[in-house]
């Protein structure tokens, strides 16, 4: 089962806002990276409350749900010594704009 880091809310431009919990408790900022020229550059950028970049987020399409979802990669000292992966998913039992950040473990 996978374990939320965070929950965030869809404003009607399309951005979220919310805690990154994790034991850091940090507002968070996930906007569209309008300046993207290339694939690899992500769709989405996360910023903390300070304004500081943390990491980037990729639109993907789930393989047996055919529905699109938001893949992240948090980078920072403040997270920790190595990236955490995890997937922007509709959080459940919650409002359509209500979003959990779920951790998906990877190993380097």
């Amino acid at each position: 089962m996978a374990q939320a880091l965070g929950y965030v809310t869809q404003g009607e431009n399309g951005n979220f806002e919310g805690i990154l919990a994790m034991g850091l408790n940090t507002r968070i900022r996930i906007v569209t990276n309008d300046a993207k020229e290339t694939e690899k550059q992500p769709d989405f950028r996360v910023y903390s409350a300070d304004g500081g970049e943390i990491g980037g987020g990729w639109t993907r399409t789930g393989k047996a749900s055919g529905k699109d979802y938001i893949s992240l990669t948090l980078a920072s000292p403040m997270i920790g010594p190595r990236k955490v992966y995890a997937n922007l998913g509709q959080a459940y039992g919650k409002e359509a704009d209500e979003f959990a950040i779920l951790w998906n473990p990877q190993d380097d």
